[in-house]
């Protein structure tokens, strides 16, 4: 008896070395396609800094020739044409440093959807065959929403928050600067942080599979969902202009509608 146990503890244990294992090589497949685009944008570097990068900083970007055709289309004061800051490397290996820094997150929002993938290819196998047909379509969607919110932080968010971070004055004595390691950490982390922001909708999935929200838990909440949406707005949007909020707020809430809509499909299916 204590043999039978003794081999069914040691078929266990070697169960898990080898899910442990099956994991790691999942784990490096995706570390190696991240490496493998992040190499691609170190070596585009014009592309990747002067288009991608500074793109922001200049009036012909998409999103201010956008809010100057509203101007002129409805009276309104949104056109964005003057920059009066300069972009600056106070430190001797600064932009080298930067360099590293943005070929790594290039790598990382452009080989996310595989690393999704193969996340999904390792936790597959453990799911029900009922459990399979409710996830399919899973990586396409995760990768299609932080993909667009990717979008949305790049040329939503981000541009706004650089206009006016960048041409705040508390004094005509003080002239902006702003140092290379300040300008690319912003333009970064809102683009980043809006891409797995957009991922609510996924998560709202997986917390109603497993009970811990309703559809009628997040409609109870809707109004309160609705104040924090506008505070998220108005910080991530330094702007005092509302209508720059209200540019960010209307895709944020949005989603918030969808994920309730997501949720009521959850529960229904489970109902089947």
């Amino acid at each position: 008896m204590s043999r039978f146990f003794k081999k069914s503890n040691s078929t266990a244990e070697m169960s898990f070395l080898g899910h442990l294992e099956a994991l790691r090589w999942h784990l490096f497949r995706s570390v190696i396609a991240i490496i493998v685009f992040a190499v691609a944008a170190f070596i585009n570097k014009e592309f990747i800094f002067d288009t991608i990068m500074f793109g922001p900083k200049h009036a012909d970007f998409p999103t201010y020739r956008a809010l100057c055709w509203l101007s002129e289309k409805f009276s309104l004061d949104m056109c964005i044409k003057d920059f009066p800051f300069t972009i600056m490397s106070i430190e001797m290996s600064g932009q080298f440093t930067m360099h590293m820094w943005v070929a790594f997150i290039s790598g990382l929002v452009v080989g996310f959807p595989y690393l999704l993938w193969e996340i999904w290819r390792f936790v597959k196998p453990a799911l029900t065959a009922k459990e399979k047909q409710y996830s399919t379509g899973i990586v396409f969607f995760s990768s299609l929403l932080f993909m667009t919110g990717i979008l949305f932080g790049y040329y939503v968010i981000a541009p706004l928050s650089i206009n006016f971070l960048g041409s705040y004055q508390v004094s005509e004595q003080v002239k902006n600067q702003i140092s290379l390691n300040s300008y690319i950490s912003t333009i970064t982390f809102l683009t980043f942080s809006s891409g797995i922001v957009f991922e609510l909708p996924i998560v709202i999935y997986f917390l109603t599979k497993i009970g811990i929200v309703t559809p009628k838990f997040l409609r109870t909440f809707r109004r309160h969902a609705i104040v924090v949406i506008l505070i998220v707005a108005a910080v991530i949007t330094p702007s005092p202009d509302v209508t720059s909020q209200i540019l960010v707020a209307i895709p944020l809430y949005l989603l918030y509608e969808i994920s309730i809509f997501v949720s009521v499909m959850v529960v229904k299916k489970n109902k089947l």
